[in-house]
C-alpha cells in the first residue's frame, strides 16, 4: 500500500467558510490554526499557531532557525513585515569571494534566525489568545510525535542522502536529533523532537526573548565557538523585524501585492507588467503561445531582480525602478516567436513552508524557510533546531549588490503573495519552492485573471518552471503539442513528472462576505474553513 501512489485522478474543490480559513501544507498545522479560530482566535492567532506547528512537523522546510515574512491585512489596509536576519557581524567572505562560491552548508551561510521574532510581532499587535496557547499543538506534536506524512517523507528521505555526507562538529547532533539511526522516518512513522517541544516551551513561557536575548542565544554563541561558527548572541539581541510597505501592480482587473527586496517579490510582478503588454489574453491557456509568453516574461523579469535585488541598502536601484513603464516595455518588445537564452542562477534551490489564515475581513500571508531542505545541517545542541542557510542567497562576487558581507541581509526567495481589488484586500496566496515562488505567484494570477480559474483550480492546472539551469521544466500534464512547440521556438525543454519540483499553494479569497479556501493538490497539506 503506497501513500504516495494515486492510479486515477483525486479531485479537490473550493471550500467556502461564513466567517474564516485556514490553508498550509500539512493537515496537522492547518488544524491547530483551526482550532484557534474555534476558540475565538484571530487570524493571527491562527497562524502563529500554523507556524509553530510547522517547525515540528514539516522539518524537511523550516524550523526555529528559520526566517519569515508576512502580508496582513486588517480588514482595511495591508501591512508588510520582514523578519529576515543578517549574516553575523563576525563573517569573513574574503575566503568566498577568492573560491568563486558562497558555501551551502556548515556555519558559513547561518544567518541569524526571524521567525520566532515574526511571530512575537505579529501577535502583539493583533492576537488575542495567549502565546502558551498558540504553541500548544506544536509542543504536542513534537513531545508525543505524530506519523510523518507521504510528501514529507519523501522529501525526508532525499535529505538524508544530502546531510549524510556531513560528519563534523557541528552536524553531530544535527544528525542525531533528525536522522535517528542513520536514516529518515517513513511515511505513517511516528516521529518525535523532545527537545524542540522543550524550546517551544520555553518560548511560550518566556516568549521570543528566550531565543533572542536568552537561553538559546547563549547556547548557540556557545556551539559556536566551540564549532567553527561566527554567529554570536550578540547578533540576535541586535535583530529586529521590519514592518515595510507592500509594493502593487494592477493585473487583469486585480491588485497584486509583494513585499520589496531582499525578497524576489519583485520578480513576480515585473513579469506581470510585461505580460500586460503582451497579448496573452488572445491565447487560450493550453497553447503554445501562453506559454511561450509567460516563460519568456519571467526569463526577463529574473534577469532584472538577479542583477540588483539584495538587502535595500545595498542595492544600486530604487525597487520601484524596476516596474518604471519605460523598462517594461523596453523588455516586452524582446519578446519574439523564438526563445531568449535564459539567465543561470548564481543562487541555489530551497525548501519553504506557506500558510493563509482568515477570520472576518483580517487574514494574514505568512511564508517561513530554513531555504535548502533542513538548512545549514548545524542545530543547536539540546534545542532541537536547526539552523537556516540563508547565507547560501549571497553570490561571491564582491562587486555585486547581493555579495556576501558582515551584517548583511542576502536575496531571499520566499514571498508572500496578497491579492485586492477595487482598492480592498482580497485575501493571501503564496506558493513555496525556492525560484519556483515568483514562476507559481504569475502562473496562479494569470489563471484566476485571464483565464478565470477558481483558486482550487487555478493551484490544480499543470505548470511550468524555467529552472536555473536555463531549461524550461514542464509537468507532465501539460499538452504533448504544446511541449513539441515549444522545442520548436528554441526552448529547452524537460518533462519532470516529480510535483515537488513545481511548488506547494494556498489560496485564501474574501468573495461575498465568505472565504473561499483552496490548497495545493502536490503537497500534504490541506483547505479548512470555519
Amino acid at each position: 500500500m503506497d501513500p504516495l501512489r494515486y492510479p486515477y485522478p483525486s479531485r479537490r474543490h473550493v471550500l467556502m467558510g461564513p466567517e474564516g480559513a485556514v490553508a498550509t501544507s500539512q493537515p496537522l498545522a492547518a488544524s491547530a490554526g483551526l482550532t484557534m479560530l474555534q476558540r475565538g482566535g484571530s487570524a493571527v492567532d491562527a497562524a502563529v499557531a500554523m507556524a509553530a506547528a510547522l517547525v515540528v512537523v514539516e522539518p524537511t522546510s523550516n524550523g526555529l532557525g528559520s526566517d519569515a515574512f508576512a502580508i496582513v491585512s486588517d480588514g482595511e489596509r495591508l501591512h508588510g513585515l520582514n523578519a529576515s536576519g543578517p549574516s553575523p557581524a563576525g563573517l569573513d567572505p574574503a575566503p568566498w569571494f577568492e573560491a568563486g562560491r558562497v558555501p551551502r552548508r556548515g556555519w558559513g551561510p547561518v544567518t541569524v534566525p526571524g521567525a520566532v521574532a515574526a511571530w512575537a510581532e505579529l501577535h502583539a499587535r493583533w492576537g488575542r489568545l495567549d502565546w502558551s496557547e498558540l504553541l500548544a499543538p506544536a509542543i504536542r506534536y513534537a513531545e508525543e510525535g505524530f506519523p510523518v506524512s507521504p510528501v514529507t517523507a519523501r522529501a525526508w528521505a532525499r535529505a538524508a542522502r544530502v546531510y549524510a555526507e556531513e560528519d563534523d562538529a557541528a552536524s553531530a547532533y544535527f544528525r542525531e536529533v533528525f536522522f535517528p539511526g542513520g536514516r529518515a522516518p517513513r511515511p505513517g512513522e511516528r516521529w518525535r523532537n523532545p527537545d524542540l517541544a522543550a524550546s517551544l516551551r520555553r518560548i511560550a513561557e518566556e516568549g521570543a526573548a528566550w531565543l533572542y536575548r536568552g537561553g538559546f542565544a547563549e547556547a548557540l554563541e556557545a556551539f559556536a565557538r566551540a564549532s567553527g561558527g561566527a554567529m554570536r548572541a550578540g547578533d540576535l539581541a541586535a535583530f529586529a523585524p521590519e514592518w515595510v510597505e507592500p509594493m502593487r501592480l494592477d493585473y487583469a482587473g486585480l491588485e497584486v501585492y509583494e513585499l520589496p527586496p531582499n525578497g524576489q517579490g519583485v520578480a513576480a510582478l515585473l513579469a506581470l507588467a510585461i505580460l500586460r503588454e503582451l497579448p496573452l489574453a488572445e491565447q487560450p491557456r493550453e497553447a503554445v503561445e501562453a506559454y511561450h509568453l509567460q516563460i519568456e516574461a519571467m526569463k526577463l523579469a529574473f534577469a532584472e531582480t538577479q542583477a540588483h535585488v539584495a538587502d535595500p541598502r545595498s542595492m544600486r536601484v530604487e525597487p520601484r525602478a524596476l516596474l518604471a513603464p519605460g523598462l517594461v516595455r523596453a523588455l516586452a518588445a524582446r519578446v519574439g516567436d523564438e526563445a531568449l537564452e535564459a539567465p543561470e542562477s548564481q543562487l541555489p534551490a530551497g525548501g519553504t513552508v506557506y500558510l493563509a489564515a482568515a477570520r472576518g475581513g483580517a487574514s494574514v500571508s505568512f511564508i517561513q524557510s530554513n531555504y535548502m531542505g533542513f538548512g545549514a545541517g548545524v542545530a543547536v545542541p539540546g534545542t532541537g533546531a536547526a539552523l537556516q542557510n540563508r547565507g547560501a542567497g549571497f553570490v561571491a562576487d564582491p562587486a555585486h549588490p547581493n555579495a556576501a558581507a558582515p551584517g548583511k541581509r542576502p536575496y531571499h526567495t520566499i514571498i508572500p503573495g496578497f491579492l485586492g481589488q477595487n482598492g480592498r484586500p482580497l485575501g493571501p496566496f503564496g506558493l513555496m519552492g525556492g525560484f519556483m515562488q515568483p514562476q507559481g505567484h504569475v502562473q496562479l494570477v494569470v489563471n484566476m485573471t485571464v483565464y478565470g480559474m477558481n483558486p482550487q483550480a487555478a493551484l490544480d492546472a499543470p505548470r511550468w518552471q524555467v529552472h536555473e539551469s536555463g531549461e524550461v521544466w514542464l509537468e507532465p500534464g501539460v499538452p504533448a503539442d504544446v511541449a513539441q512547440g515549444l522545442v520548436e521556438r528554441g526552448h529547452r525543454v524537460r518533462v519532470v513528472p516529480d510535483p515537488s519540483a513545481f511548488g506547494r499553494g494556498q489560496v485564501l479569497l474574501r468573495r461575498d462576505g465568505a472565504w473561499w479556501a483552496a490548497s495545493e493538490p502536490r503537497a500534504d497539506g490541506q483547505a479548512q474553513v470555519f
